[in-house]
């Protein structure tokens, strides 16, 4: 155990004890900013796709400089959100590099184990708490890989007769989620209104901000956007909060900070809002249909045989190939990307 993991559980316990329930999102929040603070979680908790195989990362790097060269080659800037160790963006630089695009490179980062980790692989990047700062006077092409999963949801759970939010509760430093008080039907999405009690319905209203603040950026500036994470298109019904520890499922209200967090990413509701910032959304489509469109089996072949386990894990629709999805979002006037038909 963390000798740091008590310190959170009992602030948590104070608050909730002094100030009532919690939400699902607050909890979530408090939970992943001590996760990612304190630790390097990557292949011991879990692994993403840049950590698999180069592949990822390059292939995304030539979808970034093929971007940028048709349009127009522009004076630009690359950033990442949550960019891990900086795998995927050193991988891609790699890759832009050959295609005569090499443009300074953005963490929006607030990890200071994980900014240690991105400065070992891409010593020259800018780092950033939040995408306010991001720059403001070029275009961007904005990276988010497994992103939008991280931040809080909201949960509201079908009662006898109405829709209640729910919260998380504490006994001790036990926490348990509850329901909370009621919401009004008018939130609910209405093909869903009329489901049965016991039914869950997640929101996340901190992606759909950062969105559209995003849409807005590439609006006035000019740019891309390119977001990869596991979900589905809603609007729907399911409870999909889950937490893992040493690639293993755990109880999401035990231990907090001491885990990773995740939701599925409503990838519907993301391009409603990347739209309504003025972007252009395109897709979403699976990872595998969108990695095998932009090349990954003849990368596969020059790479050899040793890579094939990898690209199997990357595309086959058993394993990341169909839970993940990849939806892009272009500045008005900005070719369409490639790999949305």
């Amino acid at each position: 155990m963390s000798s740091a993991e008590p310190l959170l559980a009992e602030r948590l316990a104070r608050a909730i004890t002094l100030a009532g329930p919690i939400s699902v999102a607050q909890f979530m929040a408090a939970a992943n900013g001590h996760y990612y603070a304190t630790r390097d979680p990557l292949g011991q908790d879990f692994i993403t796709a840049p950590e698999i195989s180069q592949m990822f990362g390059e292939l995304i790097g030539l979808w970034l400089a093929d971007l940028w060269d048709r349009a127009g080659r522009p004076d630009a800037a690359c950033a990442e959100l949550g960019p891990g160790r900086g795998t995927l963006a050193a991988d891609a630089r790699r890759a832009m590099a050959k295609a005569g695009f090499a443009p300074p490179v953005h963490f929006v980062e607030t990890s200071p184990v994980l900014r240690a980790a991105q400065a070992e692989r891409v010593a020259d990047a800018a780092w950033h708490d939040s995408i306010e700062t991001l720059p403001d006077d070029v275009p961007l092409l904005i990276v988010a890989n497994e992103f939008f999963d991280a931040l809080p949801i909201r949960q509201l759970v079908r009662g006898r007769d109405a829709w209640h939010e729910r919260l998380v509760a504490c006994q001790d430093t036990l926490f348990l989620p509850i329901a909370g008080p009621a919401v009004p039907e008018a939130i609910i999405p209405e093909p869903l209104r009329t489901a049965p009690p016991g039914a869950v319905i997640e929101t996340s209203p901190a992606s759909v901000a950062i969105a559209r603040a995003l849409a807005e950026r590439l609006a006035r500036q000019g740019g891309a956007l390119l977001a990869i994470d596991y979900g589905y298109e809603g609007p729907a019904l399911g409870e999909t909060l889950q937490a893992v520890r040493a690639h293993a499922f755990v109880n999401p209200f035990e231990a907090p900070g001491e885990h990773d967090l995740t939701a599925h990413v409503d990838f519907a509701t993301l391009a409603a809002a990347l739209a309504q910032g003025g972007a252009v959304p395109h897709g979403p489509v699976t990872q595998g249909a969108f990695l095998t469109t932009l090349g990954i089996d003849a990368r596969a072949a020059a790479l050899g045989a040793g890579v094939a386990a990898d690209r199997d894990r990357l595309v086959a629709p058993d394993q990341m190939g169909q839970l993940f999805k990849v939806l892009a979002a272009t500045a008005p006037g900005w070719p369409r990307p490639e790999g949305f038909a």
